[in-house]
C-alpha cells in the first residue's frame, strides 16, 4: 500500500521556504507575491503499520520543528494555487534513497521504496502567467518535472523490456551523403571524415555492418572529451599577422619549433596543440629539469615524487594532482554538473591509489546580478547556474569529506556562452601503496563502487558539441548525478594499502563508462555487461556500455586475488562484481544477453579515428588592432580604483568561499580566508600531506592563475601570466619556484576550420610554453574543453595554470598584514615594449622571496594581478585591519603580473635583506584603521564594506536582519566552575572508542587519529547495509563493541546526505534499535562510560536525548534540537567558542573562560530551546561551549555565531556533564594549522576524555 505524508517546517524554521521567496519575488519582480510555503511530500511502499509510524517523526520529520500532514495537504492549501517538483524518472535522487536506507536501518526486513516530491505553494495574489514564470524558474526540464498531484497506485518504476542491440544494416554500403545524414541524425559527436573512416574499417577488416553499441561506443572512445581530437588535430599550416602580436607569436613558434628538433631530432611527430602543450615536459626531462615525475604506463593523474617528513625521519611518497572540467553539464544542469566535476577529478587520482584530500575550485560565469529577463533563450539564468552550480560543488565536498582550499570564480560577460567549471584536486600516498603490473591473459577486472543507470549517456560527446538553443534541451541524458557517501567509502577502501597493493591497474568511470573506463584497462578484453550491478532494470547493452553513472571504479587484480578485493570491498560497504577478463586477443568484445554486441580490433580503437587537419592563423585580437599603443598596452586597466574595488573580479568572495568545508582531514595549513575577520584571501591552498599515524611537517602548496580581461585582449599575453600568476602565488606563499610543477585547463571556442580561431590555443600555448622555458618548470599534465561556443558567443580564450610544490608546514606565509609597523616592499619585474616581462629580474626576485620565506623574514606577501597594487593593498589590510601608509609613483591600478607585496619586520634593514632584487619601499603598516596613499586616506572599514558589497546579493555574508549593523543583543553568560569529580569504577589504562560510521559519515578518520593520538585505542565501525544480512550484522557488532568499549564517538558527517530534511537520521535509527540502546544505557549507566558527538553527531545526540537529558528518549514538540542555519547555507570558517561551564569530564583541560579558535562546517547548526529549557540548562552547568565575540562575550552576531543559535549555544552536556554533543570540530587540530587565523585551537577534549579513565 503506498502511504504519502507532506512535511512542512514551522514558521521561523522554514529558511527554505522564506529563501525562495526572496529570490522569487526579487528576480522575476512579482510585487503581488506576499509568500511561499513548501511541502516535502513522500510516497511510500513496502513497510508495514508499525514501521511507519515509527519512521514518521524520526526518518521523515521531527516534532519540534515540522508539521506532518498525513495523505492530503492542510484544508488551507487544499484549494491554493500550488505544483510538485519531482526528478525525472532514472535521474537518482538522493533524498528519496537515503529516506529508504533509513527505513532499512530501522527494520532491516523492511523493502521501502520512497518517491519523493517538492510541493511549492505561491502566496498572493498570482496570476496564471505569474504561476508559469514560477515554475519555470523553479523546474529546469534537464532534470525535473511537474510532478501529478494524485497519488500512484504503486511505486514500481515503469520499465519496458529492451528489444536486442540492432545491427544498421547497410552501414558498409551508404552513399557518402545517406553517411553524413546518418552521422547527424545519429547525433554523433565524430566527424565526417571518422565515419567515413569507421565504415572502411568494417568494410574492409571486419567485413561486416556494425552494431548500434560499436558506434556508440566508437563515438564515445573518440569524443574530444577522451580522446583529444581537437588537440591532436595536425596543423598543416601556420601563419601569423604582420603586426607586433604576430611577430610575437611568430618568435615563440620559432622557439617551439627548436624545442621539438631538441627533442626529437629528424623523427617525424605529428605538429599539433597537444604537442605545444607537452613538448615543454618533454625538453625540461631530457634536460634533467624534472627528475622528481613518477611515470608509468598507467596514467590516472600527474604525479610526482617527494621525499615526506614524518615523526623526524623521511619516507618516499607519491603526490598526485588533477584539474577536471564539468563545463556543458554545469551550464544545463548545475548542481549535478558541479557536483560531479568534483566527483571525477577525485576519482583520477584516486584510481592511482592515492587519497585525495584537498581541492581548489575555480569557475567562470557571466553576471550573476543580471535580471532573469534578459535571460538568453535556451539557457539558465546566470544567478540560478552559479548559485546552484555552487551548492552542488560543494556539496559532493563537504559530503565525501575533501577540503575545499581555495574557491574563486572570475567573471566575464562571455561566460555566459557556457560556463567554465574547473576542480582541481591533489592526492597522496606512501610510494610502497601504489603497484602497477601489466594485466595479464586471465586477470579477471572488478566493478566496485555505484550501480548503473541512464545518467550520463552521452556525456563524453555531449561535451565535445557546441551548442545551440535546441541542442540543449536535449541534453538531459547527457548529466550524471553524484552519490557522494559512496565515494567516500571508495576512498576509504584504497587508502588501505593491504587493498591498494592487490590492484594491478585501476580506472575510474568517467566519460564513456564501461566502454572506456574498462576499455582502457588491457589490449585484450571480455566484458559480460550482464553482470553490471544496474539500478533499475530496462537498460539495454548500449546504455550499460556508454554510461557515466558515477562513483565507479575498474580494477585489475589476479584471479586467484579476485574474492580477496571483494571481501574487502563489502567491509567498506560497497558493491563489487566481476565483470571482465583480460585477454590475449588484442580485441574488445562485449556480451549483453549472452551474445557478442561489440567486437573491436584494439588497433582500430587507438587509432583514435580519422586524423584531422586545420590550419592556424596568429590574427590580431580586437582588442590589439584597436590600440594605437604598444602591445604591452594589454596589461594597463582603464577602471578607476572605485571601479575596481566593487569590480566582480576583484570584490570579496566570502559568502561564496564559506559554503566550502576547508578544514576536514585536520590538515589545512591556511583558510582559504585569513586574518582576525577571516577577510584576506589566501594566495593558495596548503595541505599538509595525508598521514594516517604520527606528525608530517610536509605540506603541498597549489595555486592558480587566469584573467579573464586579459585573456580576451591577447590568448598569447592571457596565457604566459596565467603561469606567471600561478607561479608567483606559489612564491608568496614561502614555496621555491624553482620546484613548482604545472598543470594546465585549456577551455576555448569550437574551432570549427577558421584558422584565426584556431590561432587563439595556439599563441596561448606558445605563451604558456615560452615561461615554461625560462624557468624551468614543467607543464606535465591538463585538460582541454574545446566546445565554449553557444550560437555566435565564444567563452573567453582560457588557459589556467595550476602550480603545485612540496614545502615545510612551518614556512608556509599567508598575506594578510601580521603587525603594525612592519615595512612594505613592492618587488616589481618590468615588461618590454611587448608587454613580456623580464625573465630575469622575475626570476631573481622570486629567489629572495624564496630566501626570506626561509630565514623567517617574510611576514605576509601576495601577488599582484587584476585590482592593481592598490587591490592587493586593500586584500592584505582587511584581513587583520592594519591599514598602511604608502607612496606609490606611478600606476597602482593595473594588474602587474608576477610582481608582489611583502611584509618584512619592523627595524630590518631592508637594503641588505632586499639585495639582488628589483624592488621599492612602499611605506609601513598602521593601527590607525586607514589605507594612506600618497597622503591620501581611506578608511579600511568603509573600504571593507564596499568591497563586499557586489556578490552580497547572490553569496550573503549577512543574514537580511543583519545588514544593517553588528547584532548587539546580550546574551548570558552562566559561567559554571563546578567540576564533575566522579571518576569510573574501573580505571584503564588505554580506553576503546567505537567510533560508527555510517553511510555519509567523514570525520570517522579524523575523530580515531585525534583519539589514538591521545593514547586510546580506536575502533572505525563501518556500518554496512547493502543486504539485510549485512546491516544485522554489523549492528549485532556494534551493539557488542559498545559493551566492551569506554568511549562512544559519534562522528561528524552528513548522514545519508543529511537526508530526508534533517539531519542524523541515519545515526538516531540505528541508536534506536532495541540492542544498540540497552547497550548505551549500560555503558553510561553501569559502567560510568563517556560518550562524545561533534556536528553530525552532536545532532545525532540532541535527536536521540542523550543531551540534554543523558538517555534515549522520544523527541517532542518542546524538545531541543537543531535545525538549519538561519543563513540557509553550509557555514565553514573558524569560530571563536568559549567555555561556559567546566562540568564535563571532557573539558577537564580547561577553564571556565578559555577561549578557542575551532573549524565548523554545517548547514544544521542553529540550536532552539525553550526559554525554560535554556533557563534550566544554565542552571545545571550544562552549556558547556558559547560562540564569543572578540571581546569574549557570547555573541549573536553572525559573524561569530555563525548559525544563530539560541544563547550563542556551541555545545552541551548531559546533566553529569559525561554526554558532551558541540557543533566545532574539535578533532580538527595539529601542527600548524589554520596559520592564517591566530588563536588557540586545542580544546584538550581527546586527551581529558582518556585521562578520566585513568
Amino acid at each position: 500500500m503506498v502511504r504519502r505524508i507532506y512535511v512542512e517546517k514551522k514558521k521561523g524554521f522554514d529558511v527554505e521556504a522564506e529563501a525562495l521567496f526572496t529570490d522569487v519575488k526579487e528576480n522575476l519582480h512579482l510585487e503581488d507575491l506576499s509568500g511561499i510555503r513548501i511541502l516535502n511530500r513522500y510516497d511510500m511502499d513496502g513497510i508495514d503499520d508499525a514501521t511507519y509510524e515509527a519512521a514518521k517523526f524520526t526518518v521523515f520529520a521531527e516534532p519540534a520543528i515540522d508539521v506532518v500532514y498525513e495523505e492530503t495537504m492542510p484544508v488551507d492549501l487544499s484549494s491554493a494555487i500550488f505544483f510538485a517538483v519531482e526528478y525525472l524518472p532514472g535521474q537518482y535522487d538522493q533524498r528519496a534513497d537515503s529516506a529508504s536506507q533509513c527505513i532499512k536501518l530501522m527494520n532491516a526486513e523492511a523493502d521501502a521504496t520512497v518517491k519523493f516530491a517538492r510541493v511549492i505553494v505561491p502566496e498572493g495574489n498570482i496570476s496564471a502567467a505569474d504561476l508559469e514564470a514560477i515554475k519555470k524558474y523553479c523546474v529546469n526540464p534537464v532534470d525535473s518535472q511537474i510532478a501529478a498531484n494524485e497519488k500512484p497506485q504503486d511505486l514500481e518504476m515503469e520499465t519496458t523490456v529492451p528489444e536486442d542491440v540492432a545491427v544498421i544494416k547497410g552501414f558498409r554500403t551508404m552513399r557518402e551523403p545517406d553517411l553524413e545524414d546518418y552521422r547527424k541524425e545519429m547525433g554523433f559527436a565524430m566527424s565526417p571524415e571518422d565515419i567515413k573512416f569507421v565504415q572502411e574499417y568494417y568494410a574492409r577488416d571486419e567485413r561486416r555492418d556494425p552494431t548500434l553499441t560499436e558506434l556508440k561506443v566508437i563515438d564515445t572512445y573518440w569524443s574530444d572529451h577522451c580522446r583529444h581530437t581537437t588537440f591532436n588535430t595536425t596543423l598543416e599550416e601556420v601563419g601569423f599577422d604582420d603586426s607586433p602580436y604576430g611577430r610575437l607569436v611568430a618568435q615563440a613558434f620559432a622557439q617551439y619549433l627548436d624545442i621539438r628538433k631538441d627533442v626529437y631530432g629528424d623523427r617525424d611527430k605529428n605538429l599539433c596543440l597537444m604537442d605545444m602543450a607537452c613538448i615543454g615536459a618533454k625538453y625540461l626531462k631530457k634536460h634533467g629539469k624534472a627528475d622528481d615525475l613518477d611515470e608509468s604506463e598507467e596514467i590516472n593523474a600527474c604525479s610526482i615524487k617527494v621525499r615526506a617528513k614524518i615523526d623526524g625521519r623521511e619516507e618516499d611518497w607519491l603526490v598526485m594532482f588533477k584539474n577536471e572540467t564539468h563545463n556543458h553539464p554545469t551550464e544545463i544542469e548545475p548542481f549535478g554538473g558541479a557536483a560531479t566535476c568534483l566527483g571525477g577529478a577525485i576519482r583520477d587520482p584516486l584510481s592511482g591509489r592515492v587519497y585525495v584530500y584537498q581541492a581548489m575550485r575555480v569557475t567562470g560565469a557571466a553576471d550573476p546580478r543580471t535580471p532573469v529577463e534578459d535571460t538568453l533563450s535556451g539557457k539558465l539564468p546566470q544567478r540560478k547556474i552559479t548559485t546552484e552550480a555552487a551548492h552542488g560543488y560543494s556539496s559532493y565536498g563537504n559530503q565525501i569529506g575533501l577540503a575545499t582550499g581555495l574557491v574563486d570564480e572570475v567573471y566575464h560577460d562571455n561566460y555566459v556562452a557556457k560556463r567554465m567549471e574547473i576542480g582541481a584536486v591533489v592526492g597522496a600516498a606512501p610510494a610502497d601503496h601504489v603497484i602497477r603490473k601489466v594485466p595479464q591473459k586471465g586477470d579477471v577486472i572488478i566493478l566496485v563502487g555505484g550501480r548503473t543507470g541512464r545518467d550520463g549517456c552521452g556525456g563524453a560527446t555531449g561535451s565535445s558539441k557546441e551548442h545551440t538553443e535546441e541542442s540543449i534541451l536535449q541534453c538531459g541524458a547527457e548529466v550524471q548525478k553524484g552519490n557522494p557517501p559512496v565515494e567516500r567509502n571508495i576512498q576509504r577502501l584504497f587508502r588501505r594499502k593491504e587493498v591498494a597493493t592487490l590492484i594491478k591497474r585501476c580506472n575510474d568511470f568517467g566519460a564513456g563508462g564501461v566502454s572506456v573506463a574498462i576499455g582502457e584497462l588491457a589490449d585484450g578484453l571480455e566484458i559480460n555487461l550482464d553482470l553490471v550491478p544496474k539500478k533499475y532494470e530496462g537498460l539495454d547493452g548500449t546504455e550499460l556500455a556508454i554510461s557515466e553513472s558515477q562513483e565507479r571504479m575498474a580494477v585489475v587484480v589476479d584471479a586467484d586475488k579476485e574474492q580477496e578485493f571483494i571481501k574487502y570491498a563489502a567491509e567498506e560497504n560497497l558493491e563489487a562484481t566481476t565483470v571482465a577478463e583480460v585477454t590475449d586477443t588484442n580485441r574488445v568484445r562485449m556480451y549483453w544477453r549472452e551474445k557478442c554486441i561489440l567486437d573491436l580490433s584494439r588497433d582500430f580503437l587507438n587509432t583514435n579515428g580519422a586524423q584531422q587537419f586545420a590550419k592556424a592563423f596568429a590574427a590580431d585580437p580586437k582588442a590589439v588592432k584597436e590600440s594605437a599603443g604598444e602591445l604591452a598596452d594589454v596589461l594597463v586597466e582603464t577602471k578607476t580604483k572605485e571601479q575596481l574595488l566593487t569590480d566582480l573580479n576583484c570584490c570579496s568572495k566570502k559568502g561564496l568561499i564559506e559554503r566550502f568545508d576547508s578544514t576536514i582531514g585536520a590538515a589545512t595549513v591556511l583558510m582559504p580566508l585569513g586574518g582576525k575577520y577571516q577577510l584576506t584571501p589566501a594566495a593558495g591552498m596548503a595541505a599538509k600531506l595525508p598521514v594516517t599515524e604520527g606528525e608530517t611537517e610536509t605540506a603541498t602548496i597549489m595555486s592558480y592563475g587566469f584573467d579573464p580581461e586579459l585573456a580576451m585582449r591577447s590568448p598569447f599575453h592571457g596565457a604566459l601570466y596565467a603561469v606567471i600568476d600561478s607561479v608567483t602565488k606559489i612564491a608568496a606563499m614561502g614555496g621555491d619556484y624553482r620546484k613548482i610543477r604545472l598543470t594546465f585547463q585549456e577551455y576555448f571556442e569550437k574551432l570549427g576550420e577558421d584558422p584565426a580561431r584556431w590561432g587563439k590555443p595556439m599563441a596561448a600555448l606558445l605563451g604558456a610554453l615560452r615561461v615554461q622555458k625560462e624557468l624551468e618548470i614543467p607543464a606535465i599534465g591538463g585538460k582541454d574543453s574545446m566546445s565554449g561556443t553557444f550560437m555566435d558567443i565564444d567563452v573567453p580564450p582560457t588557459l589556467a595554470s595550476f602550480a603545485i610544490t612540496t614545502v615545510d608546514a612551518g614556512d608556509v606565509v599567508s598575506p594578510e598584514f601580521k603587525f603594525a609597523g612592519s615595512t612594505l616592499v613592492a618587488l616589481t619585474s618590468p615588461v618590454d615594449k611587448d608587454g613580456v616581462i623580464d625573465f630575469e629580474i622575475y626570476r631573481n626576485n622570486m629567489l629572495k622571496v624564496r630566501e626570506l620565506a626561509a630565514a623567517g623574514k617574510l611576514l605576509a606577501a601576495d601577488a599582484i594581478g587584476r585590482g592593481g597594487l592598490y587591490m592587493t593593498l586593500v586584500k592584505m589590510a582587511v584581513g587583520n585591519r592594519i591599514g598602511a601608509d604608502v607612496s606609490v609613483e606611478g600606476d597602482m591600478l593595473s594588474p602587474m603580473f608576477g610582481s608582489m607585496v611583502i611584509e618584512i619586520p619592523a627595524g630590518e634593514d631592508v637594503d641588505s635583506l632586499m639585495a639582488g632584487a628589483v624592488y621599492a619601499v612602499l611605506g609601513k603598516t598602521n593601527v590607525s584603521g586607514s589605507l594612506v596613499i600618497n597622503g591620501e586616506a581611506e578608511d579600511l572599514a568603509e573600504i571593507t564594506a564596499k568591497w563586499q558589497e557586489p556578490e552580497e546579493s547572490v553569496f550573503p555574508v549577512r543574514t537580511a536582519d543583519q545588514r544593517g549593523g553588528i547584532d548587539k543583543t546580550p546574551v548570558a553568560q552562566p559561567f559554571f566552575t563546578q567540576r564533575n569529580m566522579t571518576g569510573p569504577l574501573v580505571k584503564v589504562a588505554k580506553p576503546r572508542v567505537v567510533i560508527p560510521a555510517f553511510p555519509g559519515t567523514n570525520c570517522e578518520m579524523d575523530s580515531a587519529r585525534a583519539f589514538r593520538k591521545a593514547g586510546a585505542e580506536a575502533d572505525i565501525h563501518i556500518i554496512r547495509n547493502l543486504t539485510t544480512a549485512q546491516l544485522e550484522d554489523s549492528i549485532k557488532e556494534l551493539e557488542q563493541k559498545i559493551r566492551t568499549s569506554q568511549i562512544i564517538m559519534i562522528p561528524g558527517g552528513f548522514s545519508g546526505g543529511d537526508e530526508p530534511d534533517g539531519s542524523a537520521k541515519f545515526i538516531t535509527a540505528v541508536f534506536r534499535n532495541p540492542g544498540i540502546k540497552d547497550a548505551v544505557a549500560e555503558l553510561l549507566e553501569k559502567r560510568d562510560g563517556l560518550m562524545l558527538g561533534i556536528c553530525n553527531g552532536f545532532q545525532a545526540l540532541i535527536k536521540l536525548g542523550l543531551v540534554p537529558y543523558g538517555k534515549i528518549t522520544d523527541g517532542t514538540e518542546n524538545s531541543p534540537t537543531l535545525t538549519y542555519n538561519r543563513i540557509g547555507r553550509h557555514a565553514s570558517c573558524l569560530v571563536r567558542t568559549g567555555v561556559t561551564s567546566v562540568k564535563s569530564p571532557w573539558l577537564a583541560g580547561v577553564s571556565v573562560g578559555d577561549v578557542f579558535t575551532i573549524p565548523v562546517s554545517h548547514g544544521e547548526g542553529r540550536f532552539i530551546a525553550s526559554e525554560e529549557v535554556l533557563q534550566q540548562l544554565a542552571a545545571n552547568g550544562q552549556i558547556a561551549t558559547q560562540y564569543v565575540g572578540f571581546d569574549d562575550k557570547p555573541s549573536m552576531d553572525i559573524a561569530f555565531n555563525p548559525n544563530g543559535s539560541a544563547m550563542a549555544i556551541e555545545g552541551i552536556t548531559s546533566p553529569d556533564g559525561r554526554v558532551f554533543g558541540k557543533m566545532g570540530h574539535s578533532e580538527r587540530i595539529g601542527r600548524d594549522l589554520y596559520k592564517n587565523v591566530l588563536g588557540e585551537k586545542d580544546q584538550k577534549i581527546f586527551e581529558s576524555g582518556v585521562k578520566y579513565f585513568k
